[in-house]
């Protein structure tokens, strides 16, 4: 079957009305469950799960998917706002949306954020019907050095990139990857770091760490800090609007946050929110006065966004073609599927072409639907900033609890929000990036993994990373980007 046949079968899929309902339904509930603070996709997908029982598999993977790539929206409101990430991906769209709010373009944020989310998921659809199969065979050339090698460029690359203090993002990583340990070794099945504490035997909740970091840090500091820029009375559709000069910011950022976020969601294992991470840190990387961003630069808001959002779309190509999910709401989708029967894998495009371009086109339905449904309520987001701040913060400590304690119903996880939270606000005093340690906490695991895998296929021989195209490739551009910016520091320091 070629892809324009595909897509026609698709169409003929993803139009059913009570496949269409379901997309709506998805969307809807997604977007929602993003811009509430502290309750993300992951929680909302385990408690459809059971609904699903019910319904057809083309239609419950449709409304599971719409509520992963919904959320993604309306993760950056709340992200824009309230400096509170709805989800761990738009972590990064706090570091320059939040301060275009606090300088009353809170509304042009949000536009960026949607036109950018749009344009990613758009152009991510393309990817996936163009180069589906192409995705899946460069996916599976990646070995365990690769991966590896990959991740730890990307941790170099976020640390490193644009910053004046490098060593105290090395550090923030380091201590991520650390807190990343904690928990069960999967090999030995020994105990780490869990001072016999059962609650952390299966780690530290990534949820409860991302919300004290980013939710309840916030709400200490603004307690503490009495002064609160005041949000507009009225805010019309001219305020949300960019100026021609925002417009000019915005393709480019775009679609490099499209490119990264279609190729890293493609490969099984990594995710969202490396491309995020990433696509800020190009951003940085290329931009003719870097000192703008953190302080509310376009670009840092119109690349990661595009770049997670294209991302939750190709991050399907390895979980349906070989049965690995990319983080762990591809593997909420990968049980969804085998509840029905399904089973995902290289066959499925043949055995199941109904679900899979059925997918693929409610992916174009459900943003459609998510651009006609965000666009007109971008006022009703911006009037959020009118409410005291004395009367949100209970609110958002509301919905953080109710959000850690969802996912895994632990009284526990609700005490490491506050220790968390406390640390987060010293970091922030201290100027240590939060980001960084959420971004070592993610992918620390997931590189000890690999680098073990690849030790044991290599016999403990590390030259394995220099005699894989692949991983030689990463290994350098880390080792070049270290020199670059030890070069810059002592440039700075000296010149």
């Amino acid at each position: 079957m070629t892809a324009w046949e595909g897509i026609a079968y698709g169409f003929g899929v993803a139009l059913q009305p009570d496949v269409l309902i379901y997309c709506l339904l998805g969307v809807t509930l997604g977007t929602f469950i993003g811009v509430l603070p502290g309750i993300g996709a992951m929680a909302a997908i385990s408690l459809l799960l059971p609904i699903t029982f019910y319904i057809s598999p083309e239609a419950a993977l449709i409304m599971l998917a719409g509520v992963y790539y919904g959320a993604q929206y309306g993760g950056a409101v709340a992200s824009i706002l309230l400096r509170l990430p709805g989800t761990p991906q738009s972590a990064v769209t706090t570091l320059d949306g939040y301060p275009m709010a606090q300088q009353g373009r809170a509304g042009v944020a949000l536009f960026v954020s949607m036109a950018s989310s749009f344009i990613g998921s758009i152009l991510g659809i393309i990817v996936l019907v163009v180069l589906a199969g192409w995705l899946s065979r460069a996916a599976t050339a990646f070995g365990a050095a690769d991966y590896a090698a990959m991740m730890i460029l990307g941790l170099v690359a976020a640390s490193t990139i644009g910053s004046d203090r490098p060593v105290k993002g090395f550090a923030m990583v380091v201590l991520g990857m650390i807190l990343g340990c904690v928990g069960t070794d999967v090999n030995s099945g020994a105990q780490r770091f869990t001072f016999a504490r059962t609650e952390l035997l299966d780690g530290i909740n990534l949820v409860a760490l991302a919300m004290g970091l980013f939710g309840v840090a916030e709400v200490i500091g603004n307690i503490r800090n009495a002064e609160r820029q005041a949000a507009p009375e009225r805010v019309g559709f001219r305020q949300m609007m960019p100026t021609r000069d925002d417009l000019r910011r915005i393709p480019f950022p775009a679609l490099r946050g499209t490119a990264l976020g279609s190729f890293f969601g493609a490969l099984p294992g990594t995710g969202s929110t490396l491309s995020s991470f990433l696509s800020y840190a190009m951003e940085r990387r290329v931009a003719r006065r870097p000192e703008r961003f953190g302080k509310g630069a376009i670009e840092g808001v119109a690349g990661p966004e595009a770049a997670n959002n294209a991302a939750s779309i190709t991050a399907f190509v390895p979980t349906l073609t070989l049965g690995i999910p990319g983080d762990p709401i591809m593997a909420l989708m990968l049980g969804a599927l085998v509840i029905h029967g399904v089973q995902p894998g290289p066959m499925m495009l043949e055995a199941r072409p109904e679900m899979f371009w059925g997918l693929v086109v409610s992916f174009g339905i459900g943003n459609l639907l998510l651009l006609i449904l965000n666009m007109p309520l971008i006022g009703i987001w911006v009037s959020m900033l009118r409410i005291p701040f004395r009367y949100l913060y209970p609110a958002i400590l509301i919905f953080v609890c109710l959000g850690v304690y969802s996912v895994r119903g632990s009284s526990f996880d609700m005490g490491v929000v506050a220790v968390v939270g406390i640390a987060g606000y010293l970091m922030a005093l201290a100027r240590f990036s939060p980001a960084l340690l959420l971004l070592g906490f993610v992918l620390g695991p997931l590189i000890e993994t690999n680098l073990r895998r690849a030790m044991l296929i290599s016999r403990g021989d590390p030259m394995v990373f220099l005699e894989r195209p692949i991983a030689c490739g990463f290994t350098i551009a880390t080792c070049l980007l270290i020199l670059l910016s030890i070069w810059q520091v002592w440039r700075r320091r000296h010149g």
